[in-house]
C-alpha cells in the first residue's frame, strides 16, 4: 500500500516506517524538517515531504494510508481532527498512534464520515488502547472482566519522544477520572506506585497515569475496576518525576515546550545507566482467576511496540470503514505474529483467586450463607454501600480511644460504605459512615488473621457459629512490641445474614475500663455500577 507517516522521523514514526518497509509497503516521510525527512527516506528507499498538520494538506492526495506518529495528541487545539477528516475527505484511510485518552475517545465522531468514504479513521494504535485491549480479550475470551491492571515499563536507554514526554509531563500531579469498584473516581497523574514482573521474573515499578484504557475499557469490557500505570526504570527519574507531580498538585502550571526539553536535556545526560529492556503487563481478574499476558523486549527493540498494532492491521487484505478507537481492532495472535522479528518474548501466565478470609476459615467458609461469603470474594476492588446505627461510649477514656482510631460519631441513622482492596499482603477496607471515613489492613498469617489500624495491629479468631462469622480479637502489638492482655480491646463482632441481606454487628469495649468504646450495625448490598461517562466528573 501507498503509505504516508506523519511524524515520520519521530521515534516511533521511524520505527514503524522501518517495520512497513520490512513488509513492502510504498512509503512517503513526512515530516516539517524535511533535510531529516530526506535523509531517513534515502535510507528505506522511501520518498519524503516536507508537511505540517496545521498547513496545507492537500500533499495527502494519493496516499491509500495516512498515519500520525507525530503528537502530543493532547495538544491538537480547538480542531483536533483536522488531519483525519482531509485524509478521509482525498480517499485514504487514517490511522494513528494516539496515546491521549480523549482525543481516541473523540474520533467516533467521524464515524458519518468514515462510512460514507468507505474508508478507516482509527486512534490508539498502539501499545494502548490496540495491545492492551487485544491482551485482555486474549485472557478472558467471551468473559467479563472484573479488574484490568495494566502497565508499559520501558527500559532507561530507550530513545524518548518529546510528545510522549509532553503527554506524561502534562499529566503529572493533575487530576483524571479513573473507574474503581464500580464508579468513576478522581485519582492523580503519576501517583499510586505499584510493582510489576515480566518475563524472566524482572520487577518494574509503575505509577499511574490516564490513557485510553482508563477511558474506555469500563464501557467496552464492562469491568469493574480498570488501571493503568506507565514506569521510569531509574528510581532518581521515578522520584523526581513524582516530586514534580507533587508540586503540579500545589502549583497547577502549564508544562511548556521548553520545560519539556529541560527534562529531556537531564533524561539524555541519565541516558547511559540502566538498560535497554523493556516490558508491558496486562492483568485481568475474573471472579475466581487472573490472567496475565506480558512481553519483554530487549537489544532495545522496545520502542518498536507502540508500531506493531498499525503494522498488524496493514497486513490485512482489508481495513474496517469505521471510524472508532482502536479497542480489540487487532487480535493478539496479530499482534504477536508482527513483533516474531523483534526481540521480544512473551509470557501469559493464569492463577486462581486465594481470598484470604476462605483461606483461613478452610471448609467452614462453605458454611456461611452466600451474602456472607459474597462479601469476603473480593476479586480487585469492590464496593457496599448501606445504612448503620452508630452508639459511642460516653467516658472521657472510650472517646479519646475512639477519637484516635476514627471511629465515626453517634448517629441512629447514617450511610455507609465499605471499599475492600486486594493487596499483595491481603486487603484494605476502607469504610466511610456519613461524612467519617476509616481504613484498616488485613493479613493472613500462619496465626490467623490480623487487622492493622495505623501502628496497632490485632489478631482476629474467625470462628462460624450458628451460621454467622465471628471474629473477637485475641491478642495485638503496637509496631513490633507486643501487648498486654489488658490493654486489648475486647470486641464482639459478627457477620450473618437477615433476610437475604448481609448484616454487620461491632461492639468494641475499651481495654482497662471495659466500658464501651463504639457499637456499630447495619446492613450491606452491593454497590450499583456507576455507568455515566466520566466526562460527568467535576475534576477542577
Amino acid at each position: 500500500m501507498k503509505v504516508l507517516i506523519l511524524g515520520g522521523t519521530g521515534v516511533f514514526g521511524m520505527r514503524l516506517a522501518r517495520l512497513l518497509a520490512r513488509d513492502g509497503h510504498r512509503l512517503t516521510i513526512a515530516a516539517r524538517n524535511l533535510p531529516a525527512a530526506q535523509a531517513f527516506a534515502d535510507e528505506l528507499g522511501a520518498s519524503a515531504l516536507k508537511l505540517d498538520r496545521t498547513g496545507d494538506l492537500s500533499p495527502l492526495r494519493g496516499h491509500e494510508v495516512v498515519i500520525d506518529a507525530a503528537g502530543p495528541f493532547h495538544a491538537y487545539g480547538a480542531d483536533p481532527y483536522r488531519l483525519a477528516r482531509a485524509a478521509l475527505g482525498l480517499g485514504a484511510h487514517y490511522l494513528d498512534l494516539a496515546d491521549n485518552a480523549a482525543f481516541c475517545d473523540g474520533i467516533a465522531t467521524l464515524d458519518a464520515e468514515a462510512r460514507a468514504a468507505g474508508k478507516a479513521a482509527i486512534s490508539g494504535l498502539s501499545s494502548v488502547p490496540a495491545i492492551s485491549s487485544a491482551a485482555v480479550r486474549a485472557l478472558v475470551g467471551p468473559d467479563r472482566p472484573l479488574m484490568i491492571d495494566s502497565a508499559i515499563l520501558p527500559g532507561n536507554r530507550s530513545p524518548r519522544g518529546l510528545s510522549v514526554m509532553a503527554s506524561i509531563l502534562s499529566q503529572a500531579g493533575r487530576p483524571f477520572p479513573l473507574y474503581q469498584a464500580g464508579r468513576w473516581t478522581i485519582a492523580t497523574g503519576w501517583s499510586a506506585p505499584q510493582d510489576y514482573t515480566l518475563p524472566g521474573g524482572l520487577t518494574r515499578q509503575g505509577w499511574r497515569i490516564e490513557v485510553p484504557d482508563t477511558r474506555l475499557f469500563p464501557a467496552h469490557f464492562g469491568a469493574h475496576t480498570v488501571d493503568f500505570r506507565a514506569g521510569l526504570e531509574l528510581g532518581i527519574m521515578r522520584y523526581g518525576l513524582a516530586a514534580f507531580a507533587l508540586l503540579r498538585r500545589l502549583v497547577p502550571f502549564p508544562v511548556a515546550t521548553p520545560l519539556v526539553r529541560a527534562f529531556r536535556l537531564v533524561a539524555d545526560l541519565l541516558a547511559p545507566f540502566g538498560t535497554g529492556i523493556g516490558g508491558m503487563s496486562v492483568t485481568v481478574t475474573t471472579a475466581t482467576q487472573r490472567h496475565s499476558w506480558s512481553l519483554l523486549a530487549e537489544d532495545g527493540d522496545g520502542p518498536f511496540v507502540p508500531a506493531v498494532a498499525i503494522r498488524a492491521l496493514l497486513r490485512r487484505a482489508t481495513l474496517p470503514t469505521e471510524a472508532a478507537s482502536a479497542l480489540e481492532i487487532v487480535t493478539l495472535d496479530e499482534l504477536e505474529a508482527a513483533m516474531s522479528d523483534l526481540s521480544i518474548r512473551f509470557e501469559r501466565r493464569s492463577e486462581a483467586l486465594d481470598p484470604i478470609f476462605p483461606r483461613i476459615l478452610g471448609p467452614a467458609f462453605a458454611t456461611l450463607p452466600e451474602a456472607v461469603r459474597a462479601t469476603h470474594q473480593t476479586a480487585g476492588i469492590t464496593r457496599w454501600t448501606g445504612r448503620a446505627s452508630v452508639t459511642r461510649g460516653t467516658d472521657l477514656w472510650s472517646r479519646l480511644l475512639a477519637t484516635l482510631f476514627r471511629f465515626p460519631p453517634a448517629s441512629e441513622d447514617t450511610p455507609v460504605e465499605v471499599t475492600k482492596t486486594v493487596t499483595a499482603k491481603g486487603e484494605t477496607w476502607s469504610r466511610r459512615f456519613g461524612a467519617r471515613s476509616f481504613r484498616s489492613y488485613l493479613a493472613a498469617t500462619p496465626h490467623g488473621m490480623t487487622e492493622r489500624f495505623g501502628p496497632f495491629t490485632f489478631r482476629l479468631r474467625l470462628s462460624v457459629r450458628n451460621g454467622a462469622l465471628h471474629y473477637p480479637v485475641t491478642a495485638g502489638r503496637l509496631g513490633p512490641v507486643p501487648m498486654p492482655r489488658w490493654l486489648l480491646p475486647a470486641s464482639e463482632a459478627r457477620e450473618y445474614e437477615e433476610n437475604g441481606r448481609f448484616h454487620f454487628d461491632v461492639r468494641l469495649l475499651a481495654p482497662l475500663t471495659g466500658a464501651l468504646m463504639v457499637h456499630y450495625r447495619g446492613h450491606l448490598d452491593p454497590a450499583t455500577p456507576d455507568t455515566s461517562h466520566p466526562a460527568s466528573l467535576k475534576i477542577f
